[in-house]
């Protein structure tokens, strides 16, 4: 990608200091935001680079923070590393919980930076600093999980006049240790790249990423007539042969697992006759 493409946008980078896990949210006039400006790694940072970005500011800047480099040396060695550096904006958040935003001279206004322990915002060719105020308040004040949270912020700093060119994309990218599909450590990696109200779809996304990949709430046993009700699911798509006896069998397992399969829910399931009422809710409403 051309470097001196400028990529004009606002973005976080933070940390929950709870569950330790890393993450950006990211929005913008740009096609594909999410190709560019973040970077994170699980137990070392994560990073946004944007404002005619250098994309190598992401695995340099991730590889000084795992050799145990603080925010002012990583801005040290960024700047003697790129001499366009006034062009440039990013900000980043270490492990530990250090951050730091930096924003160059040459940025489109208006441009600037907040941050604080845990947490770095930034923005360009923005509306005004009252973006960047949103994103930093609600990040602060909001009580919602960690991922929610960063789209709850992206979405009231685009709601406070965002990127003054409109809307196109935005990302959101959390990393945790073994949090991921098959123990990744890329928890979220969600992308909307193109789209008239980008935060917003991207917050559906994260809604069907909880659904599909979150652990779920504790399950509880099935009542007989939701047994049945399944049975008759199965039977309707090929899958059971059995009775419909609202009895929880070998064969209503095997057929169920298989369901739970076809329909990306693994991740949910843990065996019947116990499911949860999120995953039970959403059978119920697509196969009504």
């Amino acid at each position: 990608m051309n470097a001196n493409l400028p990529i004009s946008t606002f973005s976080l980078v933070a940390r929950d200091p709870d569950t330790k896990d890393l993450g950006i949210a990211v929005a913008s006039k740009f096609l594909a935001v999410g190709f560019v400006v973040p970077w994170a790694r699980a137990g070392v940072g994560a990073l946004a680079t944007q404002s005619y970005a250098n994309p190598h500011f992401g695995p340099m800047g991730l590889a000084l923070m795992e050799a145990g480099a603080g925010p002012e040396d990583i801005l040290s060695v960024l700047a003697r590393n790129d001499p366009d550096l006034a062009k440039r904006q990013f900000g980043f958040v270490l492990a530990s919980g250090e951050s730091l935003s930096y924003t160059g001279q040459a940025c489109h206004a208006w441009a600037g930076s907040r941050w604080g322990p845990n947490y770095a915002a930034q923005g360009n060719l923005l509306a005004g600093p009252e973006v960047l105020e949103a994103l930093e308040r609600t990040f602060l004040k909001s009580e919602l999980p960690f991922p929610e949270r960063l789209l709850e912020a992206l979405l009231q700093a685009d709601r406070a006049g965002g990127d003054r060119r409109g809307r196109q994309s935005a990302a959101l990218l959390v990393v945790g240790e073994g949090k991921g599909y098959g123990g990744m450590e890329r928890w979220i990696d969600l992308r909307v790249d193109d789209h008239p109200d980008p935060v917003v779809e991207l917050q559906r996304l994260l809604g069907i990423h909880r659904l599909l990949f979150g652990a779920g709430e504790p399950g509880r046993p099935l009542q007989p007539a939701e047994i049945s009700w399944l049975q008759n699911l199965l039977y309707r798509q090929g899958l059971y042969t059995g009775l419909v006896n609202g009895v929880w069998d070998e064969a209503t397992e095997s057929a169920f697992a298989a369901l739970i399969g076809m329909e990306n829910l693994e991740e949910r399931y843990r065996g019947g006759p116990v499911l949860d009422e999120a995953t039970l809710r959403y059978l119920q409403e697509k196969f009504a």
